[in-house]
């Protein structure tokens, strides 16, 4: 029989080793084995592309044996190679229609960032940014009803302003864009009798008028090389390239709103509640002209595209592990970089959303990542769970001590 002071000691010993298993419950996925090398392939989203860029950076900062190959192609074309199975993720600004979830079956979606939509232009009378425009104007403008930028109509709202009268030279996607698909929504939005009757939303229209580049580089350049043009970008790219940029009325028509990381986060907050898990169906997901007198009112969730079941689109389980420990990095620890770039964080509501839907992917039906739940252990003897009640009646043994240690120790619990 062992005395009272050993026994304590024992006890203390299964509470040290209790106690970080319930602190430890929720966990990461497991890091990338360090004895391989893992080039990984996405593409998609020209939206998100300088934070995908930096987390690609950062992330083979840690961990150095990850490549990162994301080809900034456009929301379309990711779409269309992860419906191809061509890449191991794609990204894109707008979810999935119901045509392409039949095509691209137990597809997650997974909020990466949020980010903005702006309207910049080039009016060398009017350097900086904050031109007023309602979404009226915008979709007159896009349509080719507003001809020159001396109109009544933006006249009226920036009576401050000098506004020549020149030609308004419109600037538009040419690809398959995320981008597009946000900046239509908002129009169809806002002039549901024109815009949406006439044109439509998509990552692809049929554009009344204006010149056509591909990507939000594209339009950028357009933009800034042409005297008295106008485009719609990702907020970064403009802040990035210098450009002016619009101020736009907001849903609740009380005020206009510059885009910046608190107003597009103001648009997102009121949808948060109520978003679909990441393995529905997220095809009517909109944030833009969201009410709030702080709402930007052209914003979007930017997504990952996932397949629940990996082995479809990697090489092997390790590989299908370290794109999940990749992807749960930029939700979580990636988030930081957001703000330098411009990106609202996302919330923590949504980062759990987000882990919920990375639990679910498997590799060959087996689970990679279990989201951090962990189960107590059936295997565990009684003398643990009962080492108290044991102690109390002198039913603890040395041998006893030993033979438990040993398990922890061989069941990986304690590490020595």
């Amino acid at each position: 029989m062992i005395t009272k002071k050993t026994s304590l000691l024992m006890i203390a010993t299964i509470v040290a080793i209790m106690a970080p298993l319930s602190a430890n419950a929720a966990t990461a996925p497991d890091v990338p084995s360090s004895d391989k090398t893992y080039n990984l392939n996405g593409a998609g989203a020209t939206f998100p592309f300088p934070l995908i860029d930096l987390w690609r950076v950062e992330y083979h900062n840690d961990f150095d044996n990850v490549n990162l190959n994301y080809q900034s192609i456009g929301s379309g074309g990711g779409v269309k190679q992860h419906i191809e199975k061509t890449v191991n993720f794609a990204a894109s600004d707008a979810p999935l229609t119901s045509s392409e979830r039949e095509l691209a079956p137990k597809t997650l979606h997974i909020p990466e960032t949020i980010g903005g939509v702006t309207v910049v232009y080039n009016i060398p009378e009017i350097p900086n940014s904050g031109l007023k425009l309602t979404g009226k104007i915008i979709s007159d403008i896009f349509m080719g009803k507003i001809t020159k930028w001396n109109d009544p109509a933006i006249k009226n709202i920036n009576p401050e302003l000098n506004l020549p009268g020149k030609e308004i030279l419109v600037a538009h996607r040419s690809d398959g864009s995320g981008t597009t698909f946000v900046f239509t929504d908002y129009l169809s939005k806002i002039d549901p009798d024109g815009w949406d009757k006439q044109v439509g939303k998509g990552k692809s229209v049929p554009w009344p008028t204006g010149l056509a580049a591909a990507g939000n580089e594209g339009v950028s350049g357009i933009v800034k090389s042409t005297k008295y043009s106008i485009g719609y970008v990702e907020l970064a790219y403009a802040f990035q390239t210098g450009m002016s940029f619009a101020h736009i009325q907001n849903g609740d028509k009380t005020n206009f709103v510059e885009p910046t990381i608190d107003t597009i986060s103001n648009a997102a907050a009121g949808i948060i509640s109520k978003l679909p898990a990441a393995e529905a169906d997220w095809s009517a997901v909109s944030i833009v002209n969201a009410p709030g007198p702080n709402s930007y009112p052209i914003a979007s969730f930017s997504y990952l595209l996932v397949y629940e079941d990996l082995a479809k689109v990697t090489k092997s389980k390790d590989e299908a592990k370290a794109i999940i420990h990749m992807i749960h990095w930029m939700i979580t620890d990636g988030q930081q970089f957001s703000s330098s770039l411009l990106y609202a964080p996302l919330p923590t509501q949504v980062i759990d959303l987000d882990k919920k839907g990375l639990s679910r992917v498997t590799y060959d039906g087996e689970v990679l990542w279990n989201g951090g739940s962990a189960k107590p252990s059936s295997k565990l003897p009684d003398w643990i769970r009962n080492n108290a009640k044991w102690w109390a009646d002198g039913l603890i043994t040395d041998d006893d001590y030993i033979k438990g240690l040993q398990y922890l120790i061989s069941e990986g619990i304690l590490k020595i």
